[in-house]
């Protein structure tokens, strides 16, 4: 595939060229114009709203930044290129037994078959020339009549004409539209025929969504049309359909005023051969079935009945699960009057149990009723397997590992306690090869890492006290205990790590949703501490050359080559310079600090135990929807429970007063981030997508600066692209380390999104933002935020990028410059490496945010 996409960019980049010297009237046949712009004036005044400009079915052809890309593609194409081979073969004899010799006849045929197939590529993706068309130009003059007509100027005029351009073979179309005064809402009327349906709309009309004075829309028409529809379905009319819902108007001799009446006749039912109209009526519902174990196929089995809290609960054979977890899932009971609302709720809450097949509700009129209102509600659920086995491989790159490949197993348990509990186990192990062999280890597949997660998760919230009264069910609320362990060999200073959690979560709206996490606890710690300045080779490098500039050659810290050995020679020498031994100066003294705290801080073992708060507001559609915002706040505190404990208890401290649990510090801090991303969707194809992200995280008490697990780092294809990840900041320092990472980060990333031809996509972006250290034990002055003039060190990257949209996934090339660097020296951080020489490639997955 990467080869075949390879070959696509090389033949896109060709074309463009190629079609840079083409006409763009080379393929418009003679008597004929090429639209070239639609021009709508309406009251004497160009319109600018990109709604009014797409309403005309003809539109000039799709331009990339002013540049007709697709046009061109097309006017490459032969009109008849299988005719035109063909007729070679058969007017050249002399020609063709030539190239048979060459090429064999066998060739020769699959030489022209890939013309014509290479001829129906450019067809496809460039975009044929729009002709002007009088007759499509007529209806959309009729389209943008009937569009103003819909906002109420029911007078609306509109004539359309077709000018020549300058140039030959092209011509624009303008549109005069003339709407006169526009018509406004008067009287509201009624003709209800059944009467409950009447008692329902007064006793709701002040809610109506149609106001007298306002100017008539055919969108407020609509929108009070749905609302009338939901309060009837949610009121017991179940059998109410929105196209029994009418609204007539009456504008003649009314001097620009709608009267308008909801007309809503009685419903119409079929008996025999002919059909007669009865009221409507409200349904309630006075039974109500659950079959846990329906046969998709009708087969009927014999069945035991159960009733639990007024359900009655069908089963065909042993429980599989309790009663609770399946009553708790259905949002009525007998005595409810029918609602959609809590019908929706049923089918959303059994679906999230993820133990059931598609579910289905069905409702027949009870036969024990003689009023016919009151309804039987069956939920018909059919289970899904209880076990399943999945198996999945991956190869992988980093800048860790040149080449890696990993084997993850999964296996999932449903409704393991009988209360549609999920529990999944995850075994996952990967070997490769390391980018940079440091460790001596002569094998190929030199590194390792071995883990394993498990997982339970409760469709409700595993709490002591109830919280039914601020977390309805209807919430869909739910609770995960995991568990997991990783292990590393060569990777690093050869971590292992456990980590266990405690979470809770429920979604308020269907764009709002919260999640708790009670308790998150990681300990993680390092086996190869004395491997640092072999992993870590900046901070190695920055030491060795000050090592080298004091002229050592003890061999109590260098080798015969006057190289700082690992790890005795540079922990002597962290030693002896720090103490005043080796005459180091000043700024070589801070620099041998710096690099010291940053080694105790990256190879000290960790204990967290946090807890957290998320709330995410998000109003997206699904993932085609590109008009959008998400707006996030994540609050977490850590080490407040076991500094208070380890307080009572006295627990051991180590020099510097902190408190130890297990023999280690444990972490204290409070982290507080946010995040708002917005979208904006026009002329179908084109995205404005922004996102700004902010967070810091203070330590205290326990704690004097973050764990490098917690920190934020900067740069990266999802970040500032112009950087390579943890290669940025922090401040003004340059990323003197492998991994710079801080404890405060501002982000700000700006992108414009628009079609290129067929499945590329194109994109221009700027990022902004950098990493800071705050309130922490961090004494550099370049990486410490301490006032608002230190914003003057937030980088700059712009660039471009090239995507591929592959349907289910996209595949990203962004390559970014580094527009303002905050490292170099005041007067040469504009532009100074904007330049290709020093650009960043980011390949990613999908789009950035």
């Amino acid at each position: 595939m990467e080869r075949k996409l390879h070959a696509k960019i090389g033949l896109f980049i060709t074309l463009v060229i190629i079609s840079m010297s083409c006409s763009t009237i080379k393929r418009v046949p003679d008597g004929q114009k090429l639209l070239i712009e639609n021009e709508i004036i309406v009251d004497s005044l160009n319109v600018v709203s990109d709604r009014v400009y797409n309403l005309p079915i003809q539109k000039p052809n799709q331009k990339l930044l002013t540049y007709p890309l697709r046009l061109h593609v097309y006017n490459l194409a032969r009109p008849h290129r299988d005719s035109i081979y063909l007729k070679w073969m058969q007017e050249n004899p002399k020609a063709l037994k030539r190239r048979n010799a060459i090429l064999s006849e066998k060739q020769t045929i699959e030489l022209g078959e890939g013309l014509v197939a290479f001829n129906q590529w450019l067809k496809r993706t460039g975009e044929a020339p729009v002709l002007v068309n009088e007759d499509l130009a007529k209806k959309s003059s009729e389209r943008l009549r009937q569009w103003y007509w819909n906002q109420g100027w029911f007078n609306t005029e509109v004539d359309e004409e077709i000018v020549d351009a300058k140039r030959p073979k092209r011509a624009r179309v303008q549109y005069y539209v003339n709407r006169h005064q526009p018509y406004v809402v008067d009287s509201i009327n009624t003709r209800i025929s059944t009467p409950v349906i009447d008692s329902l709309y007064t006793a709701t009309k002040d809610n109506s969504l149609l106001q007298s004075g306002e100017q008539y829309y055919t969108r407020d028409i609509n929108l009070e049309r749905d609302r009338l529809y939901k309060l009837f379905r949610n009121s017991g009319v179940i059998h109410m359909e929105k196209e029994f819902i009418k609204f007539e108007g009456d504008t003649v001799n009314t001097d620009h005023k709608a009267n308008l009446t909801l007309i809503i006749r009685d419903r119409e039912i079929q008996v025999a051969d002919s059909s007669i109209r009865e009221p409507f009526k409200l349904h309630k519902i006075s039974e109500v079935n659950i079959i846990p174990d329906f046969q998709t196929d009708g087969t009927v089995v014999k069945a035991d009945t159960t009733v639990f809290k007024n359900y009655n609960i069908i089963r065909s054979q042993k429980s599989r699960y309790n009663e609770k977890v399946l009553t708790d899932a259905v949002f009525f009971e007998p005595g409810f009057v029918y609602r959609d609302l809590d019908r929706d709720r049923t089918y959303k809450r059994i679906t999230e149990l993820n133990s059931f097949l598609y579910p289905s509700i069905t409702y027949t009129e009870d036969p024990a009723d003689s009023t016919g209102t009151n309804l039987i509600a069956n939920v018909l659920l059919t289970s899904k397997k209880k076990y399943n086995l999945v198996f999945g491989t991956e190869a992988s790159h980093s800048n860790i590992q040149s080449f890696g490949i990993g084997l993850n197993t999964s296996f999932l348990v449903r409704n393991i306690f009988h209360g549609s509990e999920l529990f999944s186990l995850t075994f996952r192990g990967n070997i490769g090869a390391s980018s940079n062999n440091a460790t001596g280890d002569s094998r190929f597949f030199d590194l390792q890492e071995l883990g394993a997660d498990a997982s339970l998760i409760f469709p409700r919230l595993f709490f002591p006290l109830k919280t039914d009264a601020i977390i309805p069910k209807y919430m869909s609320p739910a609770t995960n205990m995991s568990l997991g362990f990783v292990s590393q060999t060569n990777i690093g200073l050869d971590r292992q790590s456990v980590n266990g959690a405690l979470s809770y979560r429920w979604q308020q709206t269907a764009i709002k949703n919260t999640r708790l996490d009670l308790i998150n606890a990681q300990y993680v710690r390092n086996l190869d501490p004395q491997d640092f300045f072999n992993v870590y080779r900046s901070s190695y490098t920055s030491l060795n050359d000050i090592a080298a500039d004091l002229n050592l050659n003890d061999p109590i810290y260098v080798d015969q080559n006057s190289n700082l050995t690992v790890p005795n020679g540079t922990n002597n020498f962290i030693t002896d310079a720090t103490a005043g031994r080796l005459n180091a100066n000043a700024d070589q003294l801070e620099s041998i600090r710096n690099i010291r705290e940053r080694r105790d801080r990256l190879v000290q073992d960790n204990l967290i135990i946090a807890s957290s708060y998320n709330w995410v507001r998000n109003n997206r559609q699904g993932i085609y929807d590109e008009d959008f915002s998400r707006f996030s706040i994540r609050l977490e505190s850590a080490g407040n429970l076991v500094s208070g404990i380890s307080s009572l208890v006295n627990t051991s401290q180590n020099a510097n007063g902190n408190r130890r649990v297990f023999g280690v510090e444990f972490s204290q801090y409070v982290k507080p981030e946010i995040e708002y991303i917005k979208h904006w969707q026009y002329d179908n194809t084109h995205v404005l997508a922004l996102k700004a992200s902010g967070g810091i995280a203070i330590p205290y008490g326990n704690s004097d600066n973050i764990p490098f697990i917690r920190s934020f780092f900067a740069g990266g294809p999802n970040d500032n692209r112009a950087w390579q990840a943890y290669e940025l900041g922090p401040g003004s320092t340059g990323g003197l380390n492998d991994f710079n990472i801080a404890n405060m980060k501002l982000a700000f990333n700006a992108e414009y999104r628009f079609p290129v031809i067929g499945a590329f996509k194109g994109a221009l972006f700027a990022d902004i933002g950098n990493i800071w250290n705050a309130l922490d034990s961090e004494e550099d002055p370049r990486a410490v935020f301490n006032e608002l003039q230190d914003l003057e060190n937030l980088a700059v990257g712009t660039g471009f990028g090239i995507r591929y949209d592959f349907g289910f996934f996209v595949l990203r090339f962004d390559i970014g410059f580094k527009t303002y660097n905050p490292a170099l020296e005041k007067s040469k951080r504009w532009f100074t490496q904007y330049n290709f020489s020093q650009s960043v490639f980011n390949v990613g997955i999908n789009y950035p945010f």
